[in-house]
């Protein structure tokens, strides 16, 4: 009868300590506060770089210069902006997964519209490159059509947050000093 007790016990105990670190491991990862913070602190040098991407790709529309000239311009630019994108993209992965409700999903939705992103600038500065300097109207109207498909690329990568609502999430955005 006692070897019978304490075989259970000892199962009692062994499922006792698995569930212990299974929620361990389940609640995991920083808190949304932390996780706001990290995001926002990713993601303000990255606004700075597209800001400033887009003001010199206006100026180099407009400037007096060869278009061999604004081709590299606008290629060097887009490479930034791919690369600005990259390293947001990669600091939002470190940050981990937030402990809210769909954290898995509200993280790998903000990599997957900064990779989005990423990519978009990446083909805009390819497709530039690939463009003739050798007509300078039909080059520059080429990189119209290219920045016409960068924005709808850009605007399409928007991250949809309709569905990965998080209370938590909002609040701690709004809170911490990072995000203002």
């Amino acid at each position: 009868m006692r070897t019978c007790r304490a075989a259970a016990a000892g199962k009692l105990t062994m499922m006792l300590v698995t569930l212990t670190l299974l929620a361990a491991c389940g609640a995991s990862g920083p808190s949304p506060r932390a996780w706001a913070a990290s995001v926002c602190s990713a993601l303000t040098p990255w606004r700075a770089e597209i800001s400033k991407l887009t003001s010199s790709t206006n100026e180099q529309m407009t400037a007096q210069t060869t278009p061999a000239q604004a081709k590299e311009n606008l290629v060097r630019l887009f490479g930034g902006a791919e690369q600005a994108s990259e390293d947001a993209r990669r600091k939002v992965e470190q940050a981990g997964v937030p402990k809210v409700e769909q954290g898995k999903e509200i993280s790998a939705g903000f990599r997957a519209s900064l990779a989005s992103m990423r990519d978009a600038y990446g083909r805009a500065g390819t497709t530039i490159d690939a463009l003739s300097t050798g007509e300078a109207s039909a080059f520059y109207d080429g990189v119209r059509a290219a920045v016409d498909v960068l924005q709808q690329e850009y605007d399409a990568s928007a991250l949809d947050t309709s569905r990965l609502n998080s209370e938590e999430l909002k609040r701690a955005f709004d809170e911490v000093p990072e995000c203002r």
